[in-house]
């Protein structure tokens, strides 16, 4: 056996029996010279030379390849892709998984990968170390739900070994976890006899013998742990009877199980709600590359489970060993008022082409069994919608942190999710009583008559026309609460953040602020507000609660009548700092304003200029005492007598002129990050089934039909590298339409088989063609008389001619 390790190879040479290594003077050799050179240039790593290093493995035919390095660039495709080259010729690859704990949303590259074993630390006592990075992936967002990761966990804190010189030193770190397992993977490989080893062994199928294998720890939920600490003897009786079959990690998803099945335990399914969606992960271990034979299937243990109706996207094609499987749940109309449990299982079936030597194809069924928590539907009030579709992250882009205060930490990268790096935040507003939706869908992908407010945080993308349209109605019409907080945004600190980068060689430079501020300045023009160009810092207090002002914004425009807290801050930003410089050598502080609260119509708005509070990632205080009190006026207008005091009420508008305004840079190209810029207005998959693959409520367009959930039905649309659970779905076809021309679509939506309401199926059989055919019979009549007309000039034209 050949295994190579790209971090502490003494670790794995520990674990591993002499004779199951084979660790060759050349491999040893290229790596070294690879890690001095490294090493002699401050430790920055290229793509390329790993590139060189993968091959090399490949052309050796190494079995276990262990990366004791990772990035959060899960973009850089031509590592991506050669880490699928490495596991599609049967290497197993183990890397760790990051040591940015305990923060949310922080899984590094490539172990954050289906294919690769990705590998947490715990210590002694077995308990997750703090500095073992957490799920859930990020690759999906904002359309879809992040995968479970990391796969499994291995001892990683005060790890004894051998000094380089002389006597052993301790080391910590998910760069000691992970040549632990690669150790453990070489052991169960020699179990299997060496003539058997490549019918058996790959990556699909040493993980399925991990996953099963591991001890489920108590306390850490699935996204620290995994399935749990890897249990060599429990692997080492999976692997022994092994034969070559599909399965889906995790096998059991139980909502009821607090805290492992964290965050799905803590809020139940209702009616009405976004789809709830849990994203899985198909290990093949009976063939490199696997298709679904069928669409997956869902059977409900008792009659209350046919209240659950289930769509389905997932892997067509699962190369290399691995694929997804995504459910996207919801609770049908009829069970608004249900209160239970609901269990049952999901079934797929997977096949392989058949191996060297068989005649018939592989096949085997994946079951992925369900226990839900149901409740009735909750109040308005107390419903929340969390944007997180306007948020960008990095990759792809430059986008900058949050907290200016940070320095270690250039790159806003964990997901600003509900539940990676606002995790503490969700869990608190469930304490309180509130239930929390997510939206991965523009505005307009949503019933604002059913949540109480919509929760912007931290944004950087822009929006649509129509977005802004709907919402203001939403707010002054149909009484949606708005609560916003917004970040840090000023164009001569962003260019003063612009860096060289050593991987592209190339010069990064921000393609926003903190926050998008012109953009949310265009979504809240409607109601007279506006956020201006400071970094204010400062601590504040109101009411005996003490915050921190952490690279927030001030409010420069707000209508009269609405109530506004100003206190004494710091600017920060390039400009404001020279000011200050200017001013005088103690930089005085000024009261800049940074909350405002007001009524609008039959809805109601909160503003506030910072989002640090919230975010776990770089919290100093938090201000959830704040978001709670916006909640209830937002939500159920219950003002706060401190926050709505006579002193804070705003006799005249606060105005800023437009030429003052923040404004966007011009040399950013922004549809190269942007899901909106130069984008198509569609609901997706994480939106309500009756308006997915539309462009939502209210907007007349043709698109998906509304049939209730769990009925057979016929989809318009679906996202990149998904499929449905239909065998009649077929390839989504759009037209674009503007007001006015909803009946000429409506109609020729059956030629693209589109099923339409009963009234407007009647009417199209009379109506439609007698419309076509009257316009037709006008349309030749006035052709006909144009051609009389000429006919009778050209007579003339010639008898004027002949006179002369």
């Amino acid at each position: 056996m050949i295994i190579l390790d790209m971090g502490p190879l003494w670790l794995v040479l520990l674990l591993v029996r002499t004779q199951n290594v084979l660790a060759l003077h050349q491999i040893l050799k290229f790596m070294l010279s690879v890690f001095l050179l490294m090493h002699s240039l401050l430790q920055v790593s290229y793509t390329s030379w790993f590139l060189d290093a993968f091959n090399y493995a490949i052309a050796i035919n190494m079995d276990v390849l262990n990366l004791s390095i990772g990035g959060p660039d899960y973009l850089d495709l031509p590592f991506v892709e050669k880490v699928w080259e490495i596991t599609a010729n049967n290497i197993i690859m183990v890397s760790a998984i990051g040591n940015d704990g305990p923060l949310y949303g922080t899984l590094n590259n490539p172990a954050d990968q289906s294919d690769v074993i990705g590998v947490g630390g715990i210590d002694y006592s077995d308990h997750i170390a703090s500095f073992s990075s957490r799920g859930m992936s990020t690759w999906e967002i904002p359309h879809g739900y992040g995968r479970v990761k990391p796969d499994i966990v291995a001892y990683g804190r005060e790890i004894m070994g051998s000094k380089i010189s002389t006597g052993c030193k301790q080391l910590s770190g998910t760069s000691v976890a992970s040549p632990v397992v690669a150790g453990v993977v070489c052991l169960l490989v020699s179990i299997i006899p060496e003539n058997k080893r490549k019918e058996i062994l790959n990556p699909a199928s040493m993980k399925q013998a991990l996953v099963e294998g591991a001890a489920k720890l108590v306390g850490p939920n699935m996204y620290e742990q995994g399935a749990g600490r890897v249990d060599l003897l429990e692997s080492f009786e999976i692997l022994k009877s092994y034969q070559p079959r599909a399965s889906i990690f995790p096998s059991f998803l139980d909502y009821t199980n607090c805290p492992y099945t964290w965050p799905f335990c803590r809020q139940a399914l209702y009616s009405g709600a976004m789809p709830v969606i849990f994203n899985a992960t198909i290990l093949n271990g009976m063939g490199v590359i696997g298709y679904v034979q069928s669409p997956p299937t869902w059977h409900p243990s008792t009659e209350e489970g046919n209240l659950l109706c289930i769509h389905f996207t997932y892997s067509e094609v699962i190369w290399p060993w691995t694929g997804y499987l995504a459910l996207h749940m919801q609770i049908k109309e009829e069970g608004a008022h249900f209160s239970g449990v609901i269990e049952g299982n999901v079934t797929v079936r997977v096949y392989s082409p058949p191996a060297q030597g068989e005649k018939t194809a592989r096949t085997s069924t994946c079951v992925l069994q369900l226990k839900l928590n149901v409740v009735p539907n909750p109040p308005r009030s107390k419903r929340i919608l969390w944007d997180q579709f306007h948020s960008i992250k990095y990759p792809p882009g430059y986008i900058p942190r949050d907290s200016l205060d940070v320095r270690n930490d250039i790159l806003d990268w964990h997901g600003d999710h509900l539940h990676t790096n606002f995790h503490i935040m969700f869990n608190m507003l469930r304490d309180a009583g509130y239930y929390v939706e997510t939206l991965g869908s523009p505005f307009t992908c949503f019933d604002a008559s059913n949540y109480g407010t919509l929760l912007l945080v931290d944004l950087e993308d822009e929006y649509f026309q129509e977005e802004i349209e709907k919402l203001r109605d939403d707010v002054i019409n149909t009484g949606l609460g708005l609560a916003v907080f917004a970040e840090w945004y000023n164009v001569d600190t962003m260019v003063k953040m612009r860096f060289f980068d050593d991987n592209t060689r190339s010069w990064w430079t921000p393609v926003t602020g903190g926050a998008n501020i012109p953009a949310l300045n265009d979504l809240l023009e409607p109601f007279g507000i506006a956020f201006g160009d400071k970094i204010l810092n400062g601590d504040f207090s109101i009411d005996g609660e003490h915050s921190r002002y952490a690279s927030g914004t001030d409010i420069v425009r707000f209508p009269r009548d609405g109530y506004i807290h100003s206190f004494p801050f710091l600017d920060s930003s390039e400009s404001g700092a020279t000011q200050n410089v200017l001013l005088n050598s103690g930089m005085n502080k000024a009261d800049s304003p940074i909350l405002g609260l007001l009524d609008a119509g039959e809805g109601r708005i909160a503003v506030y200029g910072d989002s640090n509070c919230l975010d776990s990632s770089h919290m100093v205080t938090n201000c959830y005492w704040l978001l709670r009190k916006i909640l209830d006026f937002t939500g159920s207008n219950i003002k706060d007598p401190v926050l709505f005091s006579e002193s804070a009420k705003q006799d005249v508008p606060l105005y800023e002129d437009d030429n003052r305004l923040p404004s966007r840079r011009t040399d950013v190209n922004y549809t190269l990050y942007s899901t909106v810029t130069g984008k198509d207005l569609i609901c997706r998959s994480d939106s309500r089934f009756e308006v997915w693959g539309t462009k939502g409520y209210n907007l007349h367009v043709r698109g998906r039909n509304k049939i209730m959930p769990g009925h057979d039905v016929i989809d318009l649309g679906r996202g990149l590298n998904s499929t449905f659970g239909s065998s009649r779905s077929r390839r989504p076809k759009f037209t674009k339409k503007t007001k006015g021309d909803s009946l000429g679509n409506r109609y020729f939506g059956l030629l693209y088989r589109d099923e339409l309401d009963v009234p407007e199926l009647v009417a199209s059989h009379w109506v439609v063609p007698a419309i076509v055919a009257v316009t037709g019979f006008v349309l030749i009549l006035s052709i006909w008389r144009i051609h009389h007309k000429r006919r009778r000039r050209r007579r003339s034209a010639s008898g004027r001619l002949a006179n002369l």
